[in-house]
């Protein structure tokens, strides 16, 4: 080159060099900060798919945050409902106790009595105390609202319901078959035993599901008086009767088909007669197949029927004339009236319009990962059950009270109580062993792959980087002599000027 007002060369030199010094300077970048992303045009593509997996991880960190607060509330209430349970067992035990009434002393009956006083007013203590930061768990805070219910449901109970903002769940109840009883016709041609001899004894065995018991009546007893002592022994046997003009109806107490009724003739004192069983489509139709009194040594048998329904067009499980359904959308048990159990058809059985204890167990904020869980009232006029009662009924002046009530009935109503009290706290044990202790955990793999998937996109690759960094440092070296050369070589040409 003998040109001196262009140093081409140079001009070469120069961007090489700050080509290279730039590189060095993001390596420096890179390493100083261990993000190989640190700007937008590092890698576009690579800042959007690294900002969306950091978003991912927020949504992770805040709902492992979310379960493990659920599971510290459900400690709280679970404390609570142990306490309930432990009250409810030494209610039992006070119970037990005044079952014997001759041995015990009108002023013990009353000192027992001051004790289950004592513990009813203690459950309300609790159900009313128990809190989280001040939102009170077991007093029905977070039990769910139930509008327009259909009269034909005795009893509800709304475990679990999924709603979205604002909406409601109405649910609907087909009926397609009636609950019965167990039950047997003993046809007596009139309303009193009319046997073969003044001095017969006609000899029957009655046997349900709680037990049995054999009976014996003379010639002339009316059947009215068979029933009431057969009725005596309901509670043990599980049987009841009602005399009729021809007969007697000897019938389950409950519905279902865990309910029987068998009657064995031991003698039948030579009375013409048939037992009849019911008929399956019918609470008081008979079969035609009539077992003569003569033959019935072996015993004749019949056993109750479940009611089937659909709830919401989901099958339901049944137990007598209660239902349940367990779904991800909607956990509810209902008990329908004699009526509601036996009539086929539609019933618009109630509303949710909201309510229950709402946890958001997933990433993302939506219907699909919110847990919504009813935690109903436990306060004394709540524990026990529609059908035998409620915890209030064994205060002192109360129908079932431990000096002068109905102990058998309270025994009834306080084990009623324990089981409401304990499939609570298996509902709650279920749901932080089953629900949140396994999302802990998948949410807790997802935040792992997906800081790994974050990590691989974005971080710098120190390996990698520092051998870059040593290759621009010997660049910027090198451009830095040939820069510090190119400028020397224009003085050359003067040496051709002499």
């Amino acid at each position: 080159m003998s040109r001196i007002n262009t140093n081409v060369d140079a001009l070469i030199s120069r961007r090489m060099y700050t080509n290279n010094t730039n590189m060095l300077s993001k390596s420096l970048e890179r390493l100083s900060t261990g993000y190989r992303i640190n700007r937008g045009s590092d890698d576009p593509a690579g800042l959007i798919a690294s900002e969306n997996l950091r978003s991912q991880q927020a949504s992770i960190t805040a709902a492992i945050g979310n379960a493990e607060r659920a599971d510290q509330v459900m400690n709280v209430a679970e404390g609570g409902l142990q306490e309930i349970n432990s009250l409810l067992l030494e209610m039992q035990g006070l119970v037990g106790q005044a079952g014997n009434d001759a041995g015990l002393s009108v002023e013990e009956k009353q000192a027992n009595q001051l004790q289950v006083d004592s513990i009813i007013q203690t459950i309300d203590r609790i159900s009313e105390s128990t809190n989280f930061q001040g939102i009170k768990l077991l007093n029905g805070t977070y039990d769910f609202d139930i509008t327009s219910q259909n009269a034909k449901i005795a009893d509800v109970s709304v475990r679990s319901a999924k709603l979205d903002y604002g909406a409601s769940n109405a649910v609907k109840v087909l009926v397609t078959d009636s609950a019965q009883h167990a039950g047997l016709f003993m046809s007596m041609g009139g309303t009193v035993f009319d046997l073969s001899a003044a001095d017969a004894t006609f000899t029957f065995e009655v046997a349900g599901r709680e037990g049995s018991r054999q009976f014996s009546f003379t010639s002339g007893t009316a059947l009215s008086a068979a029933a009431a002592q057969i009725n005596t022994y309901k509670d043990v046997t599980g049987v009841s009767a009602v005399a009729s003009n021809s007969g007697l109806w000897v019938k389950s107490t409950e519905f279902g088909a865990d309910q029987f009724v068998s009657i064995k003739v031991i003698d039948d004192a030579g009375h013409d007669g048939t037992i009849v069983q019911l008929s399956g489509g019918t609470e008081n139709g008979l079969h035609t197949t009539n077992t003569k009194l003569s033959l019935a040594t072996a015993g004749v048998k019949d056993v109750g029927q479940d009611m089937a329904a659909i709830i919401n067009g989901l099958a339901a499980t049944a137990s007598g004339k209660t239902i349940r359904i367990n779904t991800e959308f909607l956990e509810a048990e209902m008990t329908l009236t004699n009526t509601g159990a036996q009539t086929l058809g539609t019933i618009s059985a109630f509303t949710i319009t909201g309510g229950g204890a709402e946890f958001n167990l997933g990433p993302s904020v939506n219907v699909g990962n919110q847990i919504i869980l009813g935690i109903g009232n436990t306060s004394s006029r709540n524990l026990g059950s529609y059908a035998a009662g409620y915890l209030t009924s064994l205060g002192s002046g109360k129908a079932n009270n431990t000096v002068d009530g109905d102990v058998t009935q309270g025994q009834k109503v306080v084990d009623a109580a324990i089981r409401q009290v304990s499939q609570l706290r298996g509902r709650i044990g279920a749901f932080q062993k089953n629900v949140i202790g396994a999302t802990v955990n998948a949410l807790g793999v997802a935040y792992e792959n997906t800081a790994a998937a974050e990590s691989s996109i974005r971080d710098t690759d120190f390996a990698k980087e520092t051998a870059e960094m040593t290759r621009a440092q010997i660049l910027v070296a090198a451009s830095s002599n040939v820069l510090s050369m190119t400028k020397a070589m224009p003085q050359n040409v003067l040496g051709l000027l002499g």
